[in-house]
């Protein structure tokens, strides 16, 4: 089953500008109306810990993948099938943990930033290491996602490069800055909800064309895919050992990892309590469940209808395209803008959530440092709020010009170099964090040691072949020499699931050897460590830790901007060819959008009425015990 006249770029038509315009402004004005969510920095950095299951859950979702589900990802799914399912189920798994019994711990630490977590467990030495550190990975990847993402929407859907880097850069600022972490959880949750009903309908207009699940596995058998489409293969199969049991195992061990340790645990500070916070994990885990199984049909279909098309996409991998073509072919006119829309969704959800903890560290863990090396006294809640705005605002602006400056390399080897700079650093990093959950008796300095000696195998795993090479005066040469004793000690070539294994290997037992130095640290170190698990395993008291909850108004504010969006993705039955019966597909997602939109503004109606009724009801009894005891 082919197509055989099939569309590579489209040019974005009036309307869908229209609709992206329409998204973008709509998104900056729920961060004006989020900024009154906020009175000081507790509120704008972690919302009070206020925040409801459903909101926190939808943004820990969100900020849990970048468009690389519609690039990178799909361009896996493209070439090697089910393969791809194993990225996602190894989320949901993570998710699962969280959910089981991490979720709560991490709420319960009671914490502002991942950093301050980290000054608990470790120290002030080993927190001021994560945080410059952390800070620096973080501004370098946001402006690789917002340039990636540029790039490739340039490339499909006919956009300026630059335009798309400076737009979506300053809109995610303009949010983030004005409304805090209550306009990333607000935003994130709105785009989840166009997220899911644009995929939805991808997935199902993809089995349709092919004549749902059994045409799809007849037409997989009919163009001889089946061993490509397995979810498990041979080493040899696939370019850098991909889709192995190796490589299946290194997945679900990193992704696992990733959504499990210390530095993990910011995503649940801004919920109510461990109860909520376990519920958030949940909603997040069956979010990525049905993302997994709707995301990975599309590139799939592409394969075996647009094959030819996808291959002619002018970028570096063409089969990253493989969504986007299939949205480009089966999408009716006008909902083009809704896809463009979700590709947005999808990076800005990640770095609105960077920018947003990145000036929480700076403000919280960085400058009160700063401050008492110089002799200054610390300043106010209100003004830590007001600084939280301003570096907000300046990492925007860096995240913004590090995109541009990627952007000006054309491909010089810059994305190359930062992703192996940032797997080098990233799995050192978590191992300190996620044996620090369990491990009580590791010494202080457990964690910056495990780091500096993990990075020596970490760097030379990645640029093995590069040293090797060197030696032996040909690249190529040198290659094959590493791949040689890599398949003599683990039966596969040098890849990625070999240097994060050995990796993870090398960073736990370096951890585990600096145990039984536990004894140089201090009683006050010892004290302070049992401390912080006392505190992660005691439940929150609502009443005099949170105080006076919101969830009326988180309710009410989310339900009307969901019902305005529905209302407006309606308009595009104005698009379509409705004689052809497509206005049932916006009719889908608007419908989605502004259903789910109604039920949250009526529940936050109700709630917001029984707490009125109540308030009413407590005052009247207090007036009455007034009288009574005058009398």
């Amino acid at each position: 089953m082919q197509v055989t006249e099939s569309k590579v770029v489209q040019q974005v038509l009036p309307i869908d500008w229209i609709v992206i315009g329409s998204y973008l402004a709509l998104i900056m004005a729920m961060g004006a109306v989020f900024a009154r969510f906020s009175k000081n920095d507790s509120d704008y950095f972690r919302g009070g810990s206020k925040g409801t299951w459903w909101l926190v859950g939808a943004s820990a979702f969100m900020s849990g993948f970048s468009a690389y589900t519609f690039t990178a990802a799909s361009g896996v799914a493209f070439e090697s099938g089910w393969s791809v399912v194993v990225i996602y189920f190894a989320n949901a798994f993570g998710y699962l943990l969280n959910f089981l019994f991490l979720a709560p711990w991490f709420r319960q630490i009671r914490a502002t930033t991942g950093a301050e977590v980290i000054k608990m467990r470790y120290g002030l030495k080993t927190q001021q290491f994560y945080a410059w550190i952390g800070i620096v990975m973080s501004l370098l990847m946001a402006g690789i996602w917002l340039n990636g993402l540029a790039i490739f929407t340039a490339a499909i859907f006919g956009l300026n490069i630059k335009v798309v880097i400076v737009v979506v850069g300053i809109v995610v600022l303009f949010y983030s800055m004005s409304g805090g972490v209550w306009a990333v959880m607000g935003t994130d949750f709105l785009q989840s909800l166009i997220l899911i009903p644009i995929t939805i309908l991808m997935a199902y207009l993809c089995l349709k064309q092919l004549g749902g699940f059994s045409g799809m596995f007849d037409a997989i058998n009919e163009q001889g895919l089946t061993q490509d489409f397995n979810i498990i293969n041979s080493p040899g199969r696939f370019l850098d050992s991909r889709c192995t049991w190796l490589w299946a195992i290194a997945i679900i061990v990193k992704n696992v990892t990733a959504h499990n340790t210390l530095g993990s645990a910011a995503k649940y500070f801004s919920v109510k309590d461990g109860r909520e916070a376990r519920m958030a994990a949940a909603l997040a885990g069956i979010l990525m469940v049905l993302g997994a199984i709707i995301w990975i049909i599309p590139p799939m279909a592409s394969r075996l209808l647009f094959a030819d098309a996808v291959n002619g996409i002018d970028v570096s991998r063409p089969a990253e395209a493989a969504y986007a073509v299939a949205a480009l072919n089966l999408l009716p006119r006008g909902m083009i803008g809704l896809m463009v829309v979700a590709m947005l969704a999808a990076t800005m959800s990640s770095m609105d959530t960077g920018l947003n903890r990145n000036a929480a560290v700076f403000v919280r863990d960085i400058l009160p440092n700063i401050y008492k090396v110089l002799g200054l006294k610390p300043v106010d809640t209100q003004t830590a709020m007001k600084f939280g705005k301003i570096y907000t605002g300046m990492f925007g602006v860096c995240i913004i010009g590090l995109a541009l400056y990627f952007e000006a390399q054309q491909g010089k080897g810059v994305f190359t170099w930062m992703l192996g700079i940032g797997a080098m650093i990233g799995v050192p990093m978590s191992i300190p964090m996620l044996m620090g959950l369990f491990v009580k008796r590791a010494p202080s300095w457990a964690a910056i040691v495990t780091v500096c000696i993990t990075m020596v195998p970490s760097v030379l795993g990645i640029y093995a072949k590069s040293i090797a090479g060197y030696f032996y005066g040909d690249a190529a040469q040198g290659a094959q020499a590493v791949d040689d004793l890599s398949i003599y000690l683990t039966g596969n070539p040098w890849s990625f699931q070999t240097k994060l294994l050995l990796n993870l290997v090398v960073g736990v037992t370096v951890f585990a050897c600096t145990i039984p130095f536990a004894r140089t640290s201090s009683q006050a170190y010892h004290d302070k460590v049992s401390a912080f698990f006392k505190r992660m395993h005691t439940p929150v008291d609502l009443a005099t830790e949170v105080g006076e909850l919101n969830d009326g108004k988180q309710l009410v504010v989310m339900g009307r901007f969901s019902m305005i969006t529905g209302c407006l993705i309606t308009l595009l039955c104005f698009a379509v060819n409705v004689s052809a019966g497509e206005h049932w597909a916006v009719l889908f997602v608007a419908g989605t959008v502004a259903g789910v939109g109604s039920i949250l503004n009526f529940l936050g109606m109700r709630y917001n009425n029984r707490t009125r009724v109540l308030a009413e009801q407590a005052q009247s009894e207090a007036q009455a015990v007034c009288v009574t005891e005058t009398i």
